[in-house]
């Protein structure tokens, strides 16, 4: 190789290291649900793209895996999840194959536990939400906090597989860390005129949601979205809606709105949609943040009475 054409190899090599070796592939890198890909996406950046296992609209409480996920699992360097409380049909596959994984539910800074009952009370006529045997509330992605210290937990796990381009994960990782910020002041203040209005949700998912922005929930139609709440239930509800002059019920796009129209038939209340899955919106970098500000506008526009 000539003087020339081996200085321009060189640079060429030292210009494509920002975004990956020129001679190892990007990990092969799996992600359970929409938001978790999203993180994952924004730390890979300019690296490689992971591969989303639960798509469109089918909810991680009722996903079962098809052979081809299974060989995705089995192929991949490391996987990104909730944990067990939420993607109860991972933890088979992954100690099967004993694949790289990380239980992104390990690294948030604020857990809560699972609430009881839909309207914070035991359903008597209905099984309770399986977690896996843990009483933590999986969905603590809803506040961005936690989604702060995901994305730090994800560069760390990156750079120990891929420490060639571990300072492309944490430079990116300190971007989203910047983004979630300004995301979260952007929701605060969208949220803050409707705090006091309550409202019921679909299932108890939004307990992070509630409590990082100060609204007042009040109730939840099932916490299993998988099993129909008994009639008691449903006529507690009604009940509920009217003596706690509840705004809005909220329903969710994985499941059928007919119990909330049936709810709030012949009240003062409304009802719109929340997407904690972030379903109808496509996959990448910036689904985590359209998803939260989806919930944010949707509920400001909702329980705003004026």
């Amino acid at each position: 190789m000539g003087f020339k054409c081996a200085r321009a190899f060189v640079a060429f090599a030292v210009a494509c290291g920002a975004y990956g070796s020129l001679f190892a592939a990007p990990p092969k890198v799996v992600a359970s649900i929409a938001p978790v890909h999203s993180l994952v996406a924004g730390v890979m950046e300019g690296v490689g793209t992971p591969v989303l296992l639960v798509k469109e609209t089918t909810s991680p409480h009722d996903y079962a895996l098809r052979p081809s996920d299974a060989a995705m699992l089995a192929n991949a360097n490391i996987v990104f999840w909730i944990g067990a409380p939420l993607e109860s049909f991972l933890e088979k596959p992954l100690k099967a194959n004993k694949t790289r994984q990380v239980a992104l539910i390990e690294a948030v800074g604020v857990r809560y536990p699972a609430r009881e009952g839909g309207v914070w009370g035991k359903d008597h006529h209905a099984h309770g939400h399986s977690h896996g045997g843990d009483s933590t509330d999986p969905h603590a992605w809803l506040d961005p906090a936690n989604a702060g210290n995901m994305v730090d937990a994800i560069a760390r796990a990156l750079t120990a597989l891929d420490a060639e381009n571990g300072k492309h994960y944490e430079a990116n990782a300190a971007a989203l860390r910047q983004r979630l910020t300004a995301l979260d002041h952007e929701i605060e203040h969208m949220l803050a005129p409707v705090k006091r209005a309550p409202f019921i949700v679909f299932h108890d998912g939004y307990q992070y949601f509630e409590k990082r922005y100060g609204l007042n929930g009040v109730g939840a139609i099932t916490v299993n979205p998988e099993q129909k709440p008994s009639a008691q239930r449903l006529r507690t509800l009604r009940d509920k809606v009217r003596k706690s002059n509840v705004v809005c019920v909220f329903a969710e796009p994985q499941y059928s709105d007919g119990l909330v129209k049936s709810i709030i038939e012949g009240t003062a209340a409304r009802y719109s949609t929340w997407d904690l899955l972030g379903s109808n919106i496509a996959p990448g970098v910036d689904a985590y943040f359209l998803m939260m500000r989806r919930l944010g506008e949707t509920g400001r526009h909702c329980l705003d009475v004026k």
